[in-house]
């Protein structure tokens, strides 16, 4: 076969492949900076199918199933990013409620650890982890399972160490084509982003230095003035500057440690369930799912929206409600922010820091606005929605720890260190000059 007609033929396996997500997340780190052009290793693997010498081919039935149909149904480029905001919307709502949830739940009289959003942390970093590691749910990618070929080929072919580089390159190519998935995206971006708070994160690490950490251990069952554990209140012992200094310590260095080995926990809970995990097929998610997402996307948030305008009960505003309304539109901010600067300087992710500081910046705050003198009933549940969902979504921990995990040593001491410090000293001025000055009013959340 002349040159020209294998380059014609390439290109023809190429262009089997939709436009309609190069444009939206080849570019984008979602969660985990891509590193591999899946269109490059479709290319390779099409190459070694279609030109390899005829005792080397694979049976037909094989060739056939990896290859995929001739003419798959793939959503168009502005398609997709309706789809893929769609599932933002959706998950964002849903990790906020799961945060809360999880926070209400690990809040209560005797409570071993009273910083609650470690919980929603540590745990938003397994699904991480395990959406990161597993390669069953979306193994059938764009409708041409690519690492399955190489896995099938590994196990009827072993001994060849060609075959394993193989392999491992198509895991690598596996992992970013997951992260051009519009459902992938929500789940990791819009789920594990609004699961995990940084915001919050810092936040109990100056509640702590301060000397104002809500704890559960003397409470009665109505936990604050609005059943949520975030705005209860104490009045603490006073204490000097080396416990408080023991207190931040405490926070940082428990956060980081779960959320790491959490992370770690999830790649080992895929591997473990790999024989057992389902497979989401390829037609069904295109042709129903990413539609079902808009109507679910729209409807939801247009609901929750107007609960917030004539609620059922008026609480439900400081509780949740307010919340749901804000936090869609932190995700989609974080996942853009992270979509253009992310790729800018590798060593240091400037979208995920940007918006973690932001976040943080923000809450700082609404919490004092919230706390101040003048602050009325709806306008506390409106704060506490602000800093629940919108900032809550805007900032996480999940992408931030996968980032400290994955760059260079030097690099993710410089990353982790320098995020930190600059949002828990933004909120040392924010917070800090409020608390010790004017002072922090009891909260009016509830009618």
């Amino acid at each position: 076969m002349s040159t020209a007609n294998l380059q014609h033929t390439a290109k023809k396996t190429i262009d089997r492949r939709s436009d309609g997500r190069f444009d939206i997340n080849l570019r984008a780190s979602i969660d985990d900076s891509a590193t591999t052009s899946h269109f490059i290793n479709t290319q390779r693997l099409h190459e070694r199918i279609e030109f390899q010498e005829p005792d080397q081919k694979q049976e037909p039935d094989i060739i056939k199933e990896t290859m995929g149909p001739k003419t798959p149904d793939r959503a168009s480029a502005m398609a997709t990013k309706i789809y893929t905001i769609s599932y933002l919307i959706v998950f964002a709502m849903l990790g906020t409620l799961a945060r809360l949830g999880l926070q209400a739940i690990t809040f209560f009289p005797g409570a071993p650890v009273i910083f609650s959003e470690l919980w929603a942390n540590f745990a938003g970093t397994i699904v991480m982890g395990f959406l990161m590691e597993d390669r069953m749910l979306f193994k059938e990618e764009w409708g041409v399972p690519v690492y399955d070929y190489e896995l099938q080929k590994v196990k009827k072919l072993t001994g060849d160490k060609h075959l394993s580089a193989d392999l491992a390159a198509a895991k690598k190519a596996h992992g970013a084509t997951k992260k051009t998935i519009p459902l992938y995206i929500g789940l990791a971006t819009g789920f594990c982003g609004s699961f995990t708070s940084f915001s919050s994160f810092i936040r109990d690490a100056f509640l702590a230095l301060s000397n104002d950490l809500p704890t559960p251990l003397d409470h009665t069952t109505n936990l604050s003035s609005n059943h949520t554990a975030l705005t209860s209140t104490t009045t603490p012992i006073s204490r000097n500057a080396g416990f408080s200094v023991m207190a931040v310590l405490a926070v940082v260095i428990a956060t980081l440690s779960l959320c790491i080995r959490g992370l770690y926990l999830g790649f080992q809970i895929a591997q473990i369930l790999e024989p057992y995990t389902p497979t989401l097929p390829f037609a069904f998610t295109r042709q129903f799912l990413d539609r079902f997402a808009v109507v679910l996307a729209l409807g939801s948030w247009t609901t929750v929206t107007i609960l917030a305008i004539f609620p059922p009960n008026p609480d439900w505003r400081g509780i949740a409600l307010f919340a749901l309304v804000f936090a869609p539109v932190g995700c989609l901010v974080r996942f853009y922010a992270s979509m253009y600067l992310n790729g800018r300087f590798q060593p240091f992710p400037l979208g995920t820091f940007f918006v973690n500081i932001l976040g943080t910046a923000i809450l700082g705050m609404a919490f004092n606005f919230q706390h101040s003198a003048i602050a009325t009933v709806v306008s506390c549940q409106v704060f506490q929605g602000l800093m629940d969902g919108f900032c809550g979504c805007l900032t996480t921990i999940s992408t931030w720890i996968v980032e400290l995990t994955t760059l260079k040593k030097s690099a993710a001491y410089l990353y982790g260190s320098l995020s930190i410090a600059v949002a828990l000293g933004l909120l040392v001025a924010i917070m800090g000059t409020f608390r010790w000055t004017v002072g922090f009013s009891e909260l009016r959340c509830r009618h």
